[in-house]
């Protein structure tokens, strides 16, 4: 008996759920599971059936592509060049090669050959002079010789020409040997060096006796003219201290030996130099 029972049947579905909830929702699914399968083995087949179409497909296409492709390819790009190679004018062309030429100076123009065209014409139309046999004799010029241009035959030459470079030597500005530079190519130079002027202007001063009772020290800047023969000139303070320490700043630096004189444009020339001059009191 179990066997000859269909379980998909609405019967024994009614026969199952009866006196149970049916709103539950196990009694919905129950009852539609027949038609779901059924859809469901129908999509498998009709996925299966396309999936063979789709092989039997690709074979017939491979088949064709590889009974012929050097044919199809030859014929595809003879059909491209056809359509995407048009004929160049030879006009065009002649114009880029007199472009690229280069060009030639009158001085230097390459040797060229005339040639004289004969004409044939009616003695009425020749307007030239016609020589005789007795004149040609005289003449050494031959007949039918070409006449040539002078000039030259290396065309290295006529390229040359045209790279050529006409540079003036800039000559050096005159300098005024009585004006007084403030900044110079080379600066004057106390022999030795700063280091051997610092120790110089401190061996050589001495200390003020009023300034040092009073206990005054500090820094006095001077200025001077460092002439072209390097001689120290036109002694200036610039920044002041204290008179007593102004008046030795300027005693002492007017001793000074002979500098290197500035230079500019490889002359000597008259220069400004600054100079700090440091008063300064012991154990203080």
């Amino acid at each position: 008996m179990a066997k000859d029972v269909d379980l998909s049947s609405k019967e024994w579905i009614e026969l199952v759920f009866d006196g149970k909830n049916k709103e539950y929702g196990a009694y919905e699914l129950r009852k539609d599971s027949v038609s779901r399968h059924n859809k469901a083995m129908l999509v498998i087949v009709i996925v299966l059936i396309a999936v063979a179409l789709l092989g039997f497909l690709a074979n017939t296409v491979l088949e064709k592509a590889e009974e012929g492709p050097g044919d199809q390819t030859e014929q595809a790009l003879a059909e491209f060049v056809t359509e995407e190679a048009p004929e160049e004018e030879p006009e065009e062309e002649l114009q880029r090669v007199e472009e690229q030429l280069p060009e030639a100076l009158p001085e230097e123009i390459l040797n060229t050959t005339k040639m004289t065209e004969l004409a044939i014409v009616p003695d009425e139309q020749v307007t030239e002079e016609i020589k005789s046999q007795d004149d040609m004799k005289e003449t050494e010029t031959a007949i039918g010789n070409t006449d040539f241009d002078q000039g030259t035959d290396d065309i290295n030459v006529v390229r040359q020409h045209t790279t050529e470079v006409i540079v003036e030597e800039k000559k050096p500005e005159p300098v005024d040997d009585n004006k007084v530079f403030e900044v110079v190519e080379q600066k004057p130079q106390f022999p030795g060096g700063d280091a051997a002027l610092l120790k110089y202007i401190s061996d050589n001063i001495r200390y003020p006796a009023a300034a040092q009772e009073n206990g005054i020290q500090g820094r006095v800047v001077v200025r001077f003219v460092v002439t072209k023969s390097g001689k120290v000139g036109d002694v200036q303070v610039m920044r002041s201290k204290d008179p007593d320490l102004d008046r030795e700043a300027v005693r002492v630096v007017k001793t000074l030996p002979a500098f290197v004189p500035g230079k500019m444009n490889g002359h000597s020339v008259n220069v400004w130099y600054t100079l700090p001059v440091t008063f300064k009191l012991q154990g203080v």
